[in-house]
């Protein structure tokens, strides 16, 4: 009796119940909104680590509105528009701040190349999905918060090394451009969401993690730049392997659809 009343509730969650995933897009784009604040202001790593914590609370609204049942299409229109604040405008106004005023037209066009490929990636998503038909497992071009973390935490290496702002580096500049292109592009990127081994290997999947985050509190700086800076080379690297992947999946969608 009991686990047939907690089956309904999971069904039928309650009203109160849609405001928890909503509120938690609302802080993810207020902490996108002060970074803009502070990008204006001149203080570049609060910006930088305000950009971190939006994409924090950018993963956790998608999770609780599936786990609780309380995903809607508000919600998703919300989240799109969150988003396009937080890792589009927010990152591309750092970018532009911190390193891209010195480059002049080059550098305010690279900074609207970025929020603007960044409103398309989102039409995208909103269109076909996150990876297209027959791409379970991975997402279709460069996630759009990863590129932002990219942004956010080169600026936080920089400062690690004493390089403050404003910066004038014709690398930045390539980044963004690079950036901007793999975000619209098709390449693949591997999605952690379908991962199984965390399913079957449970305890091994706690252990990875707690050593992951061990070894980015040893210098979170550097370490998150170096995660971001792999996973957004992963994609071109790995594409030969991507590509048979998805190409695997593809069979098995025809196979099971038969």
């Amino acid at each position: 009796m009991t686990e047939t009343l907690d089956k309904k509730q999971f069904k039928n969650p309650k009203r109160g119940a849609y405001i928890l995933p909503n509120l938690l897009t609302s802080i993810s784009l207020f902490a996108g909104f002060y970074s803009l604040v502070s990008s204006i202001d001149g203080k570049f790593l609060a910006a930088a680590w305000a950009i971190l914590v939006s994409g924090i609370f950018d993963g956790l609204d998608g999770r609780v509105a599936r786990i609780t049942g309380t995903t809607s299409k508000f919600g998703l229109e919300y989240d799109s528009l969150a988003d396009l604040v937080a890792f589009g405008v927010a990152p591309g106004v750092l970018a532009f701040t911190w390193g891209l005023r010195s480059f002049g037209r080059l550098g305010w066009l690279a900074a609207f190349l970025y929020v603007a490929t960044t409103a398309l990636r989102l039409a995208r998503f909103n269109t076909i999905g996150s990876s297209g038909p027959g791409s379970k497992g991975f997402f279709l071009g460069l996630p759009c918060p990863s590129a932002a973390a990219m942004v956010a935490t080169t600026v936080l290496m920089c400062d690690h090394f004493g390089i403050g702002g404003p910066v004038h580096h014709y690398g930045l500049l390539i980044m963004i451009y690079a950036l901007s292109f793999f975000m619209v592009s098709n390449v693949r990127y591997f999605s952690f969401k379908e991962m199984q081994w965390f399913n079957q290997h449970p305890f091994r999947g706690l252990v990875a993690l707690l050593l992951t985050m061990v070894v980015i509190a040893i210098e979170p700086k550097v370490t998150l730049f170096v995660l971001f800076l792999f996973y957004c080379l992963s994609g071109p690297l790995l594409h030969p392997l991507g590509s048979l992947l998805l190409k695997r999946n593809r069979q098995t969608d025809k196979a099971s659809a038969k």
